[in-house]
């Protein structure tokens, strides 16, 4: 089991820059994928950003040359840089990772961290 406890959140005028960290406890050393997600009250969430085990990245397009996700060495953190903010960025950020067990795959979230920009 992992437990996820996001920070970093808070009101920022556009044009600025955020950064987001998601710190891991619990089965660590099991955590492979890890994920950046949002969600607006009445939209379904979204995917904002993804990092492999192998550090590989992906990007929503809306986000892309934006935001940079990155994890620490031992895999126990994921931050989300986010830069060049837009009002569209407002959300409720989500930490979200697999870990892998004798069972399969298992997926965990954080309680979610608010990101308003606005001016």
């Amino acid at each position: 089991q992992v437990q996820l406890a996001e920070s970093g959140g808070g009101l920022v005028q556009p044009g600025g820059s955020l950064r987001l960290s998601c710190a891991a406890s619990g089965s660590t050393s099991s955590i492979s994928t890890m994920r950046w997600y949002r969600q607006v009250p009445g939209r379904e969430r979204e995917l904002v950003a993804t990092i492999t085990s192998e550090g590989s990245t992906n990007y929503v397009d809306s986000v892309k040359g934006r935001f940079t996700i990155s994890r620490d060495s031992a895999k126990t953190a994921v931050s989300l840089q986010m830069s060049s903010l837009k009002p569209e960025d407002t959300s409720v950020y989500y930490c979200n990772v697999d870990t892998i067990s004798w069972s399969g795959v298992h997926n965990s979230w954080g309680q979610g961290t608010q990101v308003t920009v606005s001016s």
